[in-house]
């Protein structure tokens, strides 16, 4: 194939907060203007003051940032040669690139067929199958009825999970235990399914108790050349939604690396990949693995990949999109030490996680070596009721599994946001854990462990300094 490589002078990002600044830094070190998009409760953000151009999209919070149509006409009329869609919103609708395509404009990321193909739980899994990919045991196809459901689990055992097959994001996921729960909660996943993702067919899979979840990034350009970064261990979750990432894996021996990521970019290559995604498994307690689903998007947690192997992600899948032929060999990427991600969640720990709104009233992140911010957030920044949770990610890294966990202490510890409530003191007394430390955790471990909710307010510099003024004061009488 020719390599036609066509240098972007400007690129559009279909998303907002954190991952719209990200890709804006990635533009910035390529030389690429930028235009972003905001709604009417975004106008203050970030990633707005960091773009070159912006503009609104509506109506209201959600809707504009879902107008396909209205924003492949906003790359055009701005000259956008493309479209980054970061992750969420359209990243993964098939349709997107199918519509930039029609338009001339360039999607940052792979063909409208192969998110389509690997949107689809039940025909990604018979993909897999079919190139010899391991596999969860469960149903082979979309399940009809309640009566079908309880014969494929009395086939394959207790206990199950429904899922839905155009699902992800751990949203549609349920797990039964007996012919009963199955009964119950079927009518309901499909109910689910139809509601978030339009789509109300659903399958079971065998439920592989207390497994690690672990994924490979991977790297494919339009050549046919595909490499993979490494794993990440994404286990520490609650909701099915992962809460802290590390890299690589405290699991998975030199052999077994070696072993799924072949596996991974076997994967890749079956569905004709090109772009960054990612190949996720689990892996239970015999050490077995098994493919679940494969992300068809830059995924949240890229940070922890980038901190190990040195790899900007984002600046390479902007690169493969220009016909950028892959300058990294598989024996090329060496992994480094390790790292930790934290994502920082305007949410209540102690309340079930119930989110928390408001204006931010200080803030203050930490820095020092080894420690990355990817933030959406500032001093009189307003958490808005209408998008997901996350406000901020703290990555830190460093020579050794023991020093990385110590710096995600001192750096949990330094961060501090009021006005809202977050997940900084629980993340922080996650990281204290005797269990984490020694990697005996799995998806798991937050439902089983209770009594990390369990923490003292966080203190911060403000409270110190304060009471010092106020002491100071008091002994001299001002």
């Amino acid at each position: 194939m020719k390599k036609s490589i066509k240098k972007f002078k400007k690129v559009l990002i279909a998303n907002r907060g954190e991952i719209a600044s990200r890709v804006i830094r990635a533009c910035k070190e390529l030389g690429i203007k930028t235009v972003a998009i905001y709604s009417e409760a975004d106008a203050q953000a970030l990633y707005v003051k960091k773009a070159d151009e912006a503009f609104p999209v509506g109506p209201g919070p959600i809707a504009g940032y879902l107008n396909i149509n209205r924003l492949v006409d906003l790359a055009v009329t701005t000259g956008a040669d493309a479209i980054h869609p970061g992750y969420g919103f359209l990243a993964e609708n098939p349709r997107f690139p199918e519509i930039c395509e029609k338009r001339g404009v360039i999607f940052i990321g792979p063909s409208s067929k192969t998110i389509a193909m690997m949107g689809d739980k039940i025909e990604s899994k018979r993909l897999m199958m079919s190139v010899g990919v391991p596999v969860v045991e469960g149903s082979e196809g979309g399940l009809g009825s309640e009566e079908e459901a309880v014969s494929v689990a009395n086939k394959i055992g207790y206990p199950v999970m429904i899922k839905a097959s155009a699902g992800g994001g751990g949203k549609g996921i349920r797990i039964c235990y007996s012919d009963a729960e199955l009964i119950k909660n079927f009518l309901l996943s499909r109910i689910e399914a139809e509601k978030f993702f339009g789509n109300p067919e659903v399958f079971i899979e065998k439920y592989i108790e207390k497994p690690h979840h672990i994924e490979f990034q991977i790297l494919a350009d339009n050549y046919g050349n595909i490499v993979h970064l490494g794993e990440r261990d994404c286990s520490i979750q609650r909701r099915h939604q992962k809460l802290i990432e590390i890299a690589p894996s405290l699991i998975l021996t030199d052999a077994m690396r070696k072993e799924m990521g072949e596996s991974a970019i076997m994967a890749a290559k079956a569905c004709k990949y090109r772009n960054a995604g990612t190949i996720e498994y689990i892996v239970d307690r015999n050490r077995n693995y098994y493919f679940m689903e494969m992300n068809t998007r830059i995924q949240v947690e890229h940070t922890v990949t980038e901190m190990i192997t040195g790899i900007d992600i984002v600046g390479e899948q902007i690169q493969i999109a220009m016909g950028k032929e892959l300058d990294i060999k598989q024996e090329d990427v060496t992994l480094r030490g390790y790292a930790i991600e934290c994502r920082i969640n305007a949410e209540n720990p102690i309340k079930d996680f119930t989110p928390s709104t408001g204006r931010i009233t200080a803030y203050y992140s930490p820095g020092g070596i080894g420690v990355r911010i990817d933030g959406a957030v500032y001093k009189d920044y307003i958490v808005q009721p209408f998008y997901d949770s996350m406000i901020a990610k703290l990555t830190v890294s460093g020579r050794t599994w023991e020093e990385t966990v110590r710096r995600a202490q001192r750096a949990l510890e330094e961060f501090v946001i009021k006005g809202v409530r977050t997940t900084i003191p629980f993340q922080f007394k996650i990281v204290q854990d005797e269990d984490f430390i020694s990697g005996n955790f799995d998806t798991n471990f937050i439902d089983e462990r209770p009594d990390l909710r369990d923490y003292k307010p966080q203190k911060d510099p403000f409270d110190r300094i304060l009471a010092i003024s106020a002491a100071v004061s008091a002994y001299y009488g001002i």
